[in-house]
């Protein structure tokens, strides 16, 4: 059950990422739209950053739509609660002294908790963003080398095409 659905998300995002290196966006413009979407995904949004995707689709039109969605099959749910407690003990690291401790209550005990969360939770949305457009700006590269490499086949695999075994 649970392989099922990472297949899917796997499938999901691979079929997105494919669409976008297929686009005539630049490879730069692709990886910064998969980093947007990747750093507002790892954001605490409550799902409120796929409508900030519309909105950056419909006002940028460098934008490219099936790499900044991608971002979304690829910080699944099966991810995102990893991302959650990377973000807290970054947070807690980061705040040192001011972390939580016992004997404080409740509402001083959330406060810091929130502040451990979202002082974490960005420096990790930064650095998967970052990550992830170094990625897919190289995978993406690398597609549309390897595409025209197959448009355009060598006079050596012309020649010896036929002999090839099947």
């Amino acid at each position: 059950m649970i392989r099922e659905r990472l297949a899917r998300y796997r499938d999901r995002a691979r079929r997105a990422l494919m669409d976008a290196f297929r686009e005539e966006h630049t490879p730069h413009q692709v990886g910064v739209s998969f980093g947007i979407g990747v750093f507002i995904t790892s954001l605490p949004t409550g799902g409120l950053g796929v409508g900030l995707f519309f909105v950056f689709a419909a006002l940028w039109s460098w934008i490219s739509k099936p790499a900044i969605f991608a971002s979304v099959a690829v910080l699944n749910p099966f991810v995102k609660p990893a991302v959650y407690v990377a973000s807290f003990q970054i947070g807690g690291v980061l705040l040192g002294s001011r972390s939580i401790r016992s004997g404080e209550t409740a509402a001083e005990t959330a406060g810091i908790a929130v502040q451990q969360l979202l002082l974490g939770n960005l420096l990790v949305a930064v650095c998967l963003s970052v990550l992830g457009y170094v990625l897919v700006v190289h995978l993406t590269r690398a597609y549309r080398r390897r595409r025209r490499r197959q448009q355009f086949p060598s006079l050596l695999s012309v020649l010896f095409g036929p002999f090839r075994p099947q």
